[in-house]
């Protein structure tokens, strides 16, 4: 084989790595971004036009996330933080549409404690996406019953619906794991906070 052969040959080989490590790479990515973000993911890559985009999207907020000063709640506030829900969860008989008001007002102030920015609900939305992504779902849902709720527009069931979305996250945001025997037991109680509700 001649030395323009030889070259030929070596320029195939590298075009061919190139793209099966473009490959490998992509999908160690995708992978990533499926783990991290769960169903986030999904609904991410159905609202944009195409895959690409919505990785793209995703990987900006886990950088937008890792500029945060995300911090965990200490003891003290978080056993502060549970007592007012429990406090709130007890109003939810009497007034379930205030209840459902101050359950969101809590939610914001736990996640300003913990160093997320609360301004605009998209971008709550996306700050959450990045470390709490199971749970954006339920918050997704509570928000919507207390804006209808707002307006006068939501049933007693769904207020009920709404303040069990609203603990899910809650319940994340304060930082309780199922390792935690401590939290454990605190999400033990919500649970059967939750049945009285």
């Amino acid at each position: 084989m001649s030395a323009a052969g030889w070259v030929v040959v070596v320029i195939a080989a590298l075009v061919v790595i190139l793209a099966i490590g473009y490959f490998v790479t992509t999908q160690n990515r995708r992978r990533h971004l499926q783990k991290r973000f769960g169903p986030e993911y999904d609904r991410t890559v159905e609202e944009r036009e195409s895959r690409r985009e919505a990785e793209q999207e995703l990987l900006a907020r886990e950088e937008r996330h890792a500029k945060l000063d995300i911090r965990p709640l200490d003891p003290e506030t978080r056993e502060t933080y549970a007592k007012k829900w429990t406090e709130v969860q007890e109003r939810f008989v009497d007034a379930p549409g205030f209840a459902v008001t101050e359950a969101d007002a809590l939610v914001s102030a736990v996640m300003a404690e913990r160093g997320y920015p609360t301004d605009e609900f998209e971008q709550r939305l996306s700050d959450l996406s990045v470390t709490h992504a199971a749970t954006l779902g339920h918050y997704r849902q509570a928000h919507d019953i207390s804006s209808r709720a707002a307006r006068q527009d939501a049933t007693t069931e769904e207020l009920r619906q709404a303040m069990v979305h609203y603990r899910a996250l809650f319940q994340e945001l304060l930082g309780e794991t199922a390792g935690d025997p401590e939290n454990s037991r605190h999400a033990a109680r919500s649970t059967a906070e939750e049945a009285d509700l």
